[in-house]
């Protein structure tokens, strides 16, 4: 769902889009003649879904489905880095020890280690497909990559690509993945629902088959049917009215797996950035936390500096410390904004370590080697997820999750920066080795049912969709944001149930669009997140409420929700 431009008054800063811009006149579907068949299906097209994509056998039918174009997604607009031990004078243990700690005690511990121990060999997998990082002749130790550090990391281990890392991803893995001849790709394409069992007449064994997705350019709602399926969906912070994510960034898998009887868990830990640009003509422009990793300081409108007040570590302490405090400052002086100040370190240093940045606020009036950088904090990922086990396995035989879909238990209470593509690298190399392994034991999917559209027409008021997507993104920036209350929760489940049985009423009636898709994928994000919040007594991590400041040693547990259709997994 896009946007035009808004009244800054309006929106303040950061916005991400209100109102759909609709194409008109749109096509009456037909039905479907026969199914897509592959053997891998992969439902998302960021470093998640194009890793795995580039790392499963040729032998193998893959297909890729995009809602936009093949990069479009989070990925594209990360600026950061991605964290990996590669000096000499770092250790997994100190990446491992750094990651618990910005975890505030709910990470997996055997997750964490495994990941960073993958960590080196995904970096150089990257430099093997031609990711160009950013290069130091000068650190020897470093094998000649510069290093940057960033909030929560004791040691420089963030290798990056300027500040544009992933769009030197997310453009490289693309070219890779467009030579492949054994994979399709279906851009502006959309999954509506997954496909299992229960689509297929008799009994037989729980097990996903493929998805029903929507071409966008046709309107018709196609099978595809897959031995493996995969999502790769991103995460779901568009749920919030600002964000750093891009439009598509509206939680499809999680609410996808959450229908098909999928455990999620920890959706109350939902990060904050806390530095995007404020600015009415630059939505969503993400000021990467690599400029605090170089000095760049946090100041009040009067010039004083605030961190060291809520944090030894300062500018460096985790994000999740970091977004609060500015909230606190920005609520207590009522201004709309604070500001990072880079402008004591050399134009030139600024200049060469952080262009992107620099071109963009040079075009809005702000020269970032002189002048303080007007900021505010946005949504801007998804720590839980779907549950997955060390295989990158759902609940779900057959489904796989990757990426900011998937809850692995590396990010536990808040995710420590540049850990997220790590994450996604080593979890999408984890499911290409178990369906290689698998592939010869798992039969092609039987017949299904087609998508039905007998009973629906076209929609009479799509004004239903345009008011709840605002109205959801409203309350739940209100009532389940920064800091949260259990009055604010409260009345944000009883604005959430209200709307979706409205949405539900609506899908059940006319014909899908990619709006309604993604509303009703909010909408149950939206309600697994307040479910989840509810359910943690305590202040932890990105967690804060008001009502129980201070943190529980006894909850140190997942939050871990069960929808009704769920079935314990019993092997393959």
């Amino acid at each position: 769902m896009t946007t035009p431009n808004l009244d800054p008054s309006d929106l303040g800063a950061c916005s991400g889009p209100l109102m759909p811009v609709r194409s008109p006149n749109v096509k009456v579907p037909t039905m479907q003649a026969t199914p897509h068949r592959h053997d891998v299906l992969i439902l998302g097209s960021g470093a998640a879904g194009l890793s795995l994509a580039l790392r499963l056998h040729d032998d193998l039918s893959v297909a890729v489905i995009s809602k936009r174009e093949l990069r479009e997604g989070s990925t594209l607009y990360a600026q950061g880095g991605i964290s990996a031990v590669l000096d000499a004078t770092d250790s997994i243990e100190s990446h491992v020890q750094d990651t618990l700690k910005a975890g505030a005690g709910l990470c997996d511990r055997r997750v964490v280690r495994h990941i960073v121990e993958r960590g080196p060999d995904n970096i150089r997998w990257l430099l093997d497909q031609g990711v160009e990082f950013t290069r130091d002749e000068a650190s020897a130790s470093t094998g000649g990559y510069h290093l940057t550090r960033e909030g929560g990391h004791t040691h420089r281990r963030v290798i990056h690509a300027a500040d544009a890392t992933g769009r030197a991803v997310a453009t490289t893995l693309e070219a890779q993945v467009r030579g492949k001849p054994n994979t399709t790709l279906f851009e502006q394409h959309i999954a509506v629902d997954l496909i299992t069992s229960k689509h297929r007449p008799g009994k037989t064994n729980h097990r996903c088959l493929g998805a029903y997705i929507l071409d966008l350019g046709t309107g018709q709602v196609e099978v595809h049917l897959a031995r493996f399926v995969v999502l790769a969906t991103g995460g779901a912070n568009k749920v919030y009215l600002y964000t750093s994510n891009p439009d598509v960034s509206t939680g499809d898998g999680i609410a996808m797996a959450w229908r098909a009887g999928c455990r999620v868990a920890n959706m109350e830990f939902m990060q904050f950035h806390p530095t995007c640009l404020y600015h009415p003509e630059a939505r969503s422009f993400l000021i990467t936390e690599a400029l605090r990793g170089e000095g760049a300081r946090l100041l009040l409108p009067d010039g004083e500096r605030f961190m060291p007040r809520f944090d030894p570590r300062a500018e460096l302490a985790p994000r999740d410390i970091v977004a609060r405090a500015i909230d606190h400052e920005m609520k207590r002086l009522g201004t709309a904004c604070v500001y990072l100040d880079i402008s004591h370190r050399p134009a030139d240093f600024v200049i060469e370590h952080f262009p992107t940045i620099h071109q963009r606020c040079l075009e809005l009036g702000i020269d970032i080697t002189t002048d303080p950088i007007p900021v505010v904090p946005a949504a801007h990922y998804t720590c839980g997820g779907v549950m997955v086990d060390e295989r990158a396995r759902t609940d779900l035989p057959g489904l796989y999750a990757s990426g900011e879909t998937a809850y692995t238990g590396l990010h536990g209470a808040n995710r420590m920066a540049s850990n997220s593509l790590l994450e996604c690298l080593v979890y999408s190399e984890l499911a290409a080795e178990d369906i290689a392994r698998l592939m010869n034991d798992i039969p092609e999917p039987p017949e299904v049912q087609p998508w039905d559209e007998s009973r629906v027409t076209e929609p009479d008021e799509e004004v239903v969709v345009t008011h709840n997507w605002d109205e959801l993104r409203r309350f739940m920036w209100d009532y389940v944001g920064i800091v949260r209350t259990n009055k604010r929760l409260r009345r944000a489940k009883r604005r959430a149930d209200l709307l979706q049985q409205e949405v539900i009423e609506y899908y059940s009636r006319f014909r899908v669009s990619n709006d309604l898709i993604e509303l009703r994928n909010l909408l149950e994000v939206a309600d697994l997140i307040i479910q989840s919040a509810l359910r943690r007594r305590e202040s932890r991590g990105l967690h804060y409420t008001l009502d129980f400041p201070d943190k529980d040693a006894t909850q140190r547990t997942p939050t871990i929700l069960i929808p009704d259709s769920y079935r314990p997994r019993h092997g393959d």
